[in-house]
């Protein structure tokens, strides 16, 4: 055998033991139970609305399609998991529950984190999210960014947009509103399209699970640059 034969060989050795979407199932139901939030309907006649959840439904199913690598990331907490157990309770109750039952079976693998360089005390304790598809994985894709936001009960998140990037939010769990328009259940969804400034706030009682898709240029979902805006919300 020559050198060369033995390097391809090595090559083919890595090619062949990189981890795939197919090899772990939990993630793979946990995607198809995403795609379920996607399917057609329940646009409450929005035109913009269900451009989005076909544009979410479609990528995601080519990425699942495509068997993506799984890139798995050094679990993290912060102090707002101590609800995630509550959370998932009172998902249990309602619409979502497979989503949250899916969640529930993969949560000892999240990566919770702030997504700030500087982040308020007080709300340091209240929020975090995770990504669970998206270029920084656990499922490596630069198409769609999917994840959860979790926050603690009777929190504000601060007002805040994203440049380039179109995001909805879904609820699994908790009543929250959003710019203190209206008050959604579980089963709700949200579209903020670039550039809209929001502002979330949760019920008194119980933690809110959020689960939330990104759509936009892979630049931007590479790097999205969070940060709370200082323009008031009209």
């Amino acid at each position: 055998m020559t050198d060369s034969d033995s390097h391809s060989d090595e090559g083919a050795a890595t090619a062949d033991s990189l981890t795939r979407l197919s090899d772990c199932p939990d993630w793979d139901y946990l995607l198809r139970e995403f795609e379920l939030l996607y399917r057609p309907g329940f646009a409450g006649g929005s035109k913009i609305i269900r451009s989005h959840r076909k544009r979410v439904r479609e990528t995601l199913a080519a990425i699942i399609d495509s068997n993506p690598p799984i890139h798995a990331r050094p679990p993290e907490t912060k102090p707002v998991v101590a609800h995630l157990g509550r959370a998932f309770d009172v998902g249990a109750r309602y619409a979502l529950f497979g989503l949250s039952r899916a969640t529930e079976r993969i949560a000892h693998l999240l990566t919770w984190e702030y997504g700030y360089q500087r982040i308020p005390k007080a709300l340091a304790r209240k929020y975090a999210y995770c990504e669970v598809l998206g270029p920084q994985g656990p499922i490596v894709t630069d198409r769609l960014i999917l994840g959860y936001v979790l926050f603690a009960p009777n929190t504000t998140y601060p007002q805040h947009h994203h440049k380039d990037i179109e995001e909805s939010y879904i609820s699994i769990s908790g009543n929250w509103s959003e710019n203190d328009q209206a008050v959604y259940a579980p089963g709700s969804l949200i579209l903020n399209r670039s550039g809209d400034q929001h502002r979330i706030t949760t019920g008194e009682r119980d933690p809110c699970l959020l689960a939330y898709a990104w759509t936009g240029p892979a630049e931007k979902l590479a790097k999205p640059g969070m940060d709370f805006s200082k323009k008031p919300v009209a």
